[in-house]
């Protein structure tokens, strides 16, 4: 295990909610880069999602085709992963020594402090990718930064009565999220990544990515606000 390595798994929601927010990719930069010159043994792994260009574009698609296909709907969601990674990428320059990340199963070396990846292949989100990055690379934290605060009992928009929590473990959250895979669906993490993260003893902690002080709390593993799914034990 590299105890000096986090995967963020970056939500496109927070990348280009409607547009790139230079606003937040700036913030972003300056926060993580102070955190990373604490100590030149931190490195970190940043895997985009596709935010608005994805929904957009697979919207589009939706609207337009006669034959809908769900596996060229993913493929549509996967560039988009790749135009905002390849924004966060130039935005990291600095710190990114490596080409982008598009199969985190082929030959790469991570070089520099700072690994940028889009999305892989159809059949999951760039949640899967980020567990297959923390696996090969020893991480044992991944940070899914979205534009929600806690995972919740249910759907907050149509059940006035779901709960945030603040801890779930595995087994409850893969039976709450299923194992159903659908372009564009929004889980706290997705259906297929969960029961990887779970077989590889990854934990894995959701949070707002709004909320860039919050995230370097979890950096710095001082108390936070979010919910960890995994071991109880590493919740700071």
């Amino acid at each position: 295990m590299d105890s000096k390595l986090v995967v963020i798994s970056l939500g496109g929601s927070i990348i280009a909610p409607d547009s790139p927010d230079t606003d937040f990719l700036g913030r972003f930069r300056q926060a993580v880069g102070s955190w990373l010159e604490e100590d030149s043994r931190r490195r970190l792994i940043l895997v985009c999602g596709g935010g608005a260009p994805a929904r957009v574009y697979q919207n589009a698609y939706r609207q337009v085709s006669p034959d809908f296909s769900d596996n060229l709907a993913d493929w549509i969601g996967i560039k988009a992963t790749h135009l905002n990674a390849t924004l966060v990428r130039a935005v990291f320059s600095g710190y990114c020594a490596d080409p982008l990340v598009t199969d985190p199963t082929a030959p790469f070396d991570f070089t520099g402090r700072v690994l940028v990846a889009g999305g892989w292949k159809p059949g999951f989100s760039t949640d899967t990718d980020a567990v297959y990055l923390a696996r090969r690379f020893g991480g044992k934290l991944i940070i899914n930064l979205s534009n929600i605060k806690k995972v919740y009992t249910d759907d907050p928009r149509r059940n006035p009565g779901a709960r945030p929590l603040d801890y779930i473990n595995w087994d409850d959250f893969c039976a709450m999220v299923g194992s159903e895979w659908i372009p564009g669906k929004s889980t706290p993490f997705d259906p297929v990544a969960s029961p990887l993260a779970r077989e590889s003893g990854i934990n894995v902690i959701c949070a707002d990515g709004r909320n860039i002080a919050n995230t370097i709390d979890i950096l710095c593993g001082r108390p936070f606000e979010g919910t960890l799914i995994g071991d109880r034990n590493e919740k700071q």
